[in-house]
């Protein structure tokens, strides 16, 4: 999976995965924050993700065209880099309850610039490796690769948002607690029907011992304090950024002869040999090809993100904040990590075309991390709590761990001539995509009577919550869908575009994806308005629609990538 690639791809990979890391660490709390600091309803918080997600999503679009007419891959996405480090320290400025939107929000837009500047550039670097014919033909595999550097990176986010978040309240003698700041900000707004509720759990709080049992003064305290943690997490951001920064500067010499644009071959009378001249039909044709796939994709995304808006706050008003011993490794990354590279070494152990050498790396592998994993696992409680933001860790994990599956299930595939075309492994994707939320149809049946608009948007009663397989399998079908449909898209935008628009169709396909995005906060108006599994029945038909157009218009498709 590894062999045949340019060095140049794993400088973008790492330089990828540093940035991500620091932006999922941010999603991973985001709607949470909004509605700890400001009290806001779902559906407020939601318009403010989607709007925010959209904007990060769509200004690669104008990224792409300043990189292609003006700037230059390389200097448009360190530019990006500087500016997103900008808006991340923006928003890691602690503020009270009552004040920092404005700087919020600001923050918000400087760091969509920045993306803007970086994200849709960086992938059209990658693309531009694979244009020559040494490297051609692993040209979806390396947008595989390039992938798990994205979800490597989102992997250990919400741990490191849920570590900074734990570590500073326990500074103020306080302990997250889901219930809390909805009951917090009922109760300072004047209803008294929540204070028995209220005070049951503040009582648990060691800080409201030391405010002798005054509830408005406790509601006020946890809710700055919890905010104030929020604020520090997302100033890991600015730390990952400068690891970005660092790699993609300090090792330009690997990727330097793919940063060229066609407008700086075309002045350079060395290289006007190597670009690639279409027809006025064949840049149409390509162009309306693309454009398809990109109206697919929005619906894709506007499903997919739920994981940081709906899903996150039915992990937190709807499913149950402790687990027992067995359970409790999937939440702990520490747990979850060494026993996955102890199957990968039992892998090297008993795979046939494995050396002598790689057989005894394999078993040291396999005995140490299960150690490893042994030592850490016996440490668990019989009752071990976490946080709602840790559930959005399955999917980068389950890129990471099924990459290799999915890439060797295509390689097989092709060995026979049976792989199947990016196109429809888009289309592939959407009906899997429907699948993984027929399964959260199923988890909500049992909350009827009980959705958000029922109960006032507060977490339901302890008798009611799910349990947490219902989350993690939705996870993971979502993800299978992911690997199906995103980088095999990205792979076809960066096979399809037309040489001159490779910035810039990179950033359509991001500002497609905003598109989506905002999708997550119109689809978010019906959270308190309809019953849970009818919600996500909207998303289930929505994917099938889209499904059924990509395959209507397969073969069209298809001829678009062999013009």
């Amino acid at each position: 999976m590894l062999k045949g690639h340019p060095k140049g791809l794993f400088i973008a990979f790492f330089a990828n995965m540093g940035e991500r890391f620091g932006y999922y660490t941010m999603i991973a709390i985001f709607v949470l924050f909004l509605q700890a600091k400001y009290g806001f309803d779902y559906a407020k918080a939601s318009q403010y993700f989607g709007l925010f997600l959209a904007c990060v999503y769509f200004l690669p679009l104008f990224g792409g065209i300043i990189a292609d007419r003006l700037l230059g891959y390389g200097k448009t996405i360190s530019l990006g880099l500087i500016v997103m480090f900008a808006g991340y320290l923006m928003i890691a400025i602690p503020t009270t309850m009552d004040g920092g939107l404005p700087l919020i929000i600001s923050g918000l837009v400087v760091i969509s610039m920045g993306t803007g500047l970086f994200k849709g550039n960086l992938q059209a670097l990658v693309g531009n490796l694979y244009d020559d014919p040494k490297y051609s033909k692993n040209r979806d595999v390396a947008f595989n690769i390039f992938y798990m550097g994205i979800n490597i990176g989102a992997m250990f986010a919400p741990t490191a948002a849920e570590s900074i978040s734990n570590m500073m309240l326990k500074r103020y003698n306080l302990f997250y607690k889901a219930d809390i700041p909805a009951l917090a900000h009922k109760y300072l707004g004047g209803d008294a029907g929540v204070e028995a509720s209220l005070r049951g759990f503040a009582s648990d709080q060691g800080a409201f011992a030391d405010m002798g049992g005054d509830l408005v003064s406790f509601s006020k305290y946890y809710i700055n304090h919890l905010a104030e943690s929020y604020h520090w997490a997302f100033g890991v951001a600015c730390l990952s950024l400068v690891a970005s920064m660092l790699i993609f500067w300090g090792f330009r010499k690997y990727y330097k002869h793919a940063d060229l644009t066609e407008r700086q071959k075309a002045k350079d009378e060395t290289l006007r040999g190597n670009m690639v001249v279409l027809t006025r039909t064949q840049v149409r044709e390509r162009m309306i090809a693309l454009f398809l796939v990109f109206f697919v994709a929005m619906f894709f995304w506007m499903s997919f993100h739920q994981n940081g808006a709906a899903m996150t706050v039915f992990a937190r008003d709807y499913t149950v904040d402790s687990v027992g011993r067995f359970t409790n490794i999937w939440f702990d990354l520490f747990g979850l990590l060494p026993i996955f590279l102890s199957l990968i070494g039992l892998i090297f152990v008993i795979r046939k075309k494995s050396t002598r050498t790689h057989k005894l790396i394999g078993a040291l592998a396999f005995v140490g991390f299960a150690i490893i994993a042994y030592l850490r696992i016996s440490g668990y409680s019989d009752s071990n709590d976490f946080t709602p933001q840790k559930f959005q860790h399955f999917n980068p994990f389950f890129i990471v761990a099924l990459t290799p599956l999915v890439v060797g299930y295509f390689t097989w595939l092709a060995s026979r001539d049976r792989e199947p075309s990016a196109p429809k492994k888009i289309g592939i994707g959407m009906i899997i995509t429907s699948v993984g939320f027929t399964v959260m149809i199923i988890g909500s049946l049992s909350l009827m009577g009980y959705s958000p608009g029922d109960i006032g948007e507060i977490r339901a009663p302890s008798d009611r919550l799910v349990g947490p397989y219902w989350l993690i399998t939705t996870y993971f079908t979502l993800t299978i869908a992911e690997l199906f449909l995103s980088p095999m898209a990205l792979s076809f935008i960066s096979k399809v575009s037309p040489p001159q628009y490779k910035g810039m169709m990179q950033g359509a396909w991001l500002a497609a994806t905003a598109i989506g995005n905002y999708g997550v906060a119109l689809v978010g108006i019906f959270w308190n308005k309809v019953q849970l599994w009818i919600f996500w029945g909207i998303l289930v038909v929505a994917c099938v629609l889209a499904a059924s157009f990509i395959f209507s218009i397969l073969k069209r498709l298809e001829k678009a990538t062999e013009s």
